[in-house]
């Protein structure tokens, strides 16, 4: 998408009916969004439903609009099948509005296929790229380094991955603000010769390209600042991001038990809520989806109104960043390479 033209307010579009909690915490969400960000809201969901909610709410309905939609995707159905089905669903009205230039970004809490499925369906991939992946820091303690990808393909092939790399690089560069961002292949040990066959097959076209490669890494590296971006495929990212929220939960749980007798419940659910946010970053700031024509951010589906806000905080930041455009200069390079080496 363009964005020369940009106008003094981000254009956010949300599919208000995507989520556990919507159209409760998604209109909560983007309203208290809206009070801290320079944006316009367009809702999109059932229109009675949306209206209801904010009737609860105090907020400029100058900056608010509503987008009616007949229905929504749901996790447990197929995205393509049910975009066929369901023309009208929320996340193919509001992908088609950002599509138009209606709005700027969107953010969606609902079903990562039926997310991912509209925006390159209607938005289209970047030239070069086969996928588009969700990628960004996913750890509170370590909130500079990255991990591409975070669950949307879980079988990838070298070349695959290493766009995933390309993509990782200029998000780290842009959004995070590092020059020259290291990027690491996550693995099972540190030496070139470990891993598994597609590991040992990344290494080399990593090595090769225009990327400050810096080798394998290996999980506890998220701590140790060995690399800047980390790049595994969604099979292996997305275990191990569950992993680290369910780690979170556990230990809340238990240090919970054992803190209550000794403070009293504020500092207690204080501590608690501190490490409840490092370990669940993404619940917190969303996932850009890397690698389609407009800035796309998912959430998750659990996400609560401040998950809300946070996707859409991202959103906004991407789109004034001009990261699509980053992304994509950093991609060419990537597939000039392997049109060389191919």
């Amino acid at each position: 998408m363009d964005t020369s033209g940009k106008t003094s307010r981000v254009r956010v579009v949300v599919d208000a009916m995507g989520g556990d909690f919507a159209p409760q915490e998604t209109v909560l969400g983007s309203l208290e969004a809206l009070k801290i960000a320079d944006i316009e809201l367009l809702l999109v969901g059932d229109k009675q439903s949306v209206e209801e909610e904010l009737s609860k709410h105090d907020y400029d309905a100058s900056l608010v609009t509503v987008v009616a939609s007949v229905d929504k995707i749901g996790d447990d159905e197929h995205p393509v099948h049910a975009m066929r089905s369901k023309p009208e669903a929320s996340i193919i009205v509001a992908t088609k509005l950002l599509k138009s230039g209606a709005a700027d970004v969107l953010v969606s809490m609902g079903s990562t296929g039926a997310s991912m499925a509209s925006s390159v369906m209607i938005l289209g991939l970047m030239d070069g790229l086969e996928r588009p992946c969700i990628g960004g820091p996913f750890l509170g303690m370590s909130p500079k380094t990255m991990l591409v990808d975070m669950g949307s393909n879980v079988d990838c092939r070298p070349s695959l991955m290493l766009s995933f790399a390309a993509l990782g690089t200029a998000f780290s560069r842009t959004f995070i603000g590092l020059d020259n961002p290291r990027v690491g292949l996550l693995s099972v040990g540190s030496e070139e010769a470990k891993g598994n066959r597609q590991v040992q097959e990344c290494y080399k076209l990593f090595e090769d390209s225009h990327m400050n490669f810096v080798g394998n890494v290996e999980g506890m590296d998220f701590f140790t600042d060995k690399a800047d971006v980390i790049v595994c495929d969604g099979f292996v990212g997305n275990i191990l991001m569950k992993f680290t929220e369910g780690l979170g939960a556990a230990l809340g749980s238990y240090l919970q038990k054992g803190l209550s007798s000794q403070m009293n419940n504020a500092q207690s659910e204080s501590i608690i809520s501190d490490l409840w946010r490092i370990t669940n970053l993404p619940r917190k700031m969303g996932g850009p989806l890397f690698g389609v024509n407009a800035p796309v951010v998912l959430g998750h589906g659990s996400s609560k109104a401040d998950g809300v806000a946070g996707a859409i905080n991202t959103a906004v930041r991407c789109y004034d960043l001009n990261l699509v455009d980053s992304m994509r200069s950093e991609l060419s390079e990537v597939t000039a390479l392997m049109e060389t080496s191919g």
